[in-house]
């Protein structure tokens, strides 16, 4: 786990240093703030920061971080969702990746009901990659009105460019600060309105903060610097008048657990197929290592029970073997039921190879009995927050709640994978089906080229399964340290507690 964490640590430098010390310096230079350096000035003095999917486009060809920093930070006492672009990367132009990510942070904003701040200093698109951002990208501008038909508060403070398309970040914000003699927001810069028009124009007559400001009526502050824009951008907040949904936590001043989180470390084997048991997991992260366990007889691959996580009530379900048989399903479903009945938020820890396979296991219904579990994580409307701690391949993936049911945030430990199956299982598959086709039609089967072929596969699944690989295409919202997960985990509660937190009734029809 230890080597893991290095790895990610590498990761995490390569985002941090954004387009490297050339252009850092050159920023600096010119008197203007990183995009980290602005964040922590807007947010309360001690106040933690979530940083979301700082790994976004690793193994890619587009730069560790891809040019934004978006995550979730206290400003006035209120958890907001912020994004800030990073100009010394590429002048912060938007890529496929930088776009996914800013993406992220507003459906995050949205469901949660939190109030998105943008730090704004962008040349608009990435032009080498049109073609993949622009028809998507009109999404961005979409959800701020969105946001803002919703009561959702957006405040922008550009500090820099913003052109093209980006100019209606600011231009469709609820609140929009400019910072003097910096910001130029325009649709197009003085060599395209020269190009289209024939017009000779400057930047600031054409798009400056002060004529924004003054004439335009786009500004609705004019900020003397950044500093002073950060501080406009603190009133904004301040004035919102704003007051979470949800229930408070339960408990004001929550116990510790018991057992040391250092311990986490070693819980996860090195082998995936070995299957650890996730109660040694629960004792390191929930309230005074306290779980009242539901069904401990029944379906005993997958726990279920309550808890508590920083005060705030939870359901929990983890696998506890690899594979899901048809009991684990009906429990599941069952148990996500009681949990919308009290409007408790439920917490999946997954370490799954999937739901059971073979004769006898279709004949016992696994496959109605797996379609029951996932109905009710798709239907069920209490937040869900998941966890990747090991293993998390076919099937299993669904039914425990992961990318694709919309869990309201979604981690990673460095050790995990996830795919349509382990790459052992998967090329032998590819194996099975070759040589059958080459029995069909009559020929003999090559038995070099299929070990070949085997270590071919397995070794492209092994690298497209890890942790930072899914991460860095924004699978997750980010690879965590094991030790860190109790303090995720509750930044995520006390976010997803700004919007009401009610279960449902319906669930559809289920197969029994």
């Amino acid at each position: 786990m230890l080597a893991r964490l290095a790895d990610l640590e590498t990761a995490l430098d390569a985002a941090r240093g954004g387009g490297g010390e050339k252009y850092v310096a050159r920023h600096h230079a010119r008197g203007k703030l990183l995009p980290r350096e602005r964040i922590e000035l807007l947010l309360d003095r001690d106040a933690p920061f979530l940083e979301l999917s700082p790994v976004a486009g690793w193994g890619t060809d587009f730069p560790t971080g891809a040019s934004v920093v978006t995550g979730i930070g206290v400003v006035e006492g209120v958890e907001c969702v912020i994004v800030a672009n990073d100009p010394t990367v590429r002048g912060g132009a938007v890529n496929p990746y930088s776009l996914k990510k800013t993406q992220r942070a507003g459906e995050i904003a949205y469901s949660n009901r939190m109030p998105m701040i943008n730090l704004v200093e962008s040349g608009g698109a990435d032009l080498a990659s049109q073609s993949e951002i622009f028809i998507p990208g009109g999404r961005v501008f979409r959800d701020l009105t969105r946001l803002s038909a919703a009561g959702i508060p957006t405040v922008s403070v550009v500090f820099g460019t913003a052109t093209a398309g980006g100019a209606y970040v600011p231009g469709m914000s609820d609140y929009t600060i400019m910072v003097r003699d910096r910001a130029k927001v325009f649709l197009a810069g003085p060599p395209l309105v020269k190009m289209a028009t024939g017009e000779d124009a400057d930047d600031e007559s054409l798009g400056g903060a002060a004529m924004h400001a003054g004439t335009s009526g786009l500004a609705d502050f004019l900020a003397a610097d950044e500093r002073d824009g950060l501080r406009l951008a603190r009133q904004c907040v301040r004035r919102l008048n704003w007051h979470k949904h949800g229930p408070p936590p339960r408990t004001a001043l929550p116990t510790a657990p018991k057992y040391d989180p250092e311990e986490l470390l070693g819980i996860p084997g090195t082998d995936l197929r070995v299957p650890f048991d996730p109660r040694e997991v629960l004792a390191r992260i929930l309230d005074g290592s306290e779980f009242d366990e539901f069904k401990p007889g029944y379906g005993t691959a997958l726990v279920t029970g309550w808890a508590e996580l920083h005060g705030y009530p939870v359901g929990v379900l983890a696998n506890a073997r690899g594979v899901l048989f048809s009991e684990e399903a009906q429990k599941a479903a069952q148990f996500i039921q009681l949990a919308n009945n009290a409007g408790t938020p439920l917490l999946f820890l997954q370490n799954t190879t999937g739901y059971m396979v073979g004769t006898d296991y279709e004949q016992r219904g696994i496959i109605k009995h797996g379609a029951l579990m996932i109905n009710a994580v798709s239907n069920s409307t209490v937040p869900h927050l998941t966890v990747n701690l090991g293993a998390s391949y076919g099937a299993g993936n669904y039914g425990m709640c992961g990318r694709a049911y919309d869990p309201r945030f979604l981690f990673t430990w460095p050790n995990a994978k996830s795919a349509v199956m382990g790459p052992a299982q998967l090329a032998g598959v590819l194996s099975i089906v070759a040589r059958q086709a080459a029995e069909a039609k009559g020929r003999p089967y090559d038995a070099d080229s299929d070990t070949a072929m085997r270590m071919m596969v397995e070794q492209q699944v092994e690298s497209e399964s890890g942790a930072l690989f899914l991460s860095g295409r924004l699978f997750d919202d980010g690879v965590i340290d094991p030790r860190d997960t109790r303090t995720v985990l509750g930044l995520c509660l006390s976010a997803v507690h700004n919007a009401p937190v009610a279960g449902t009734a319906g669930f559809g029809v289920f197969r029994m």
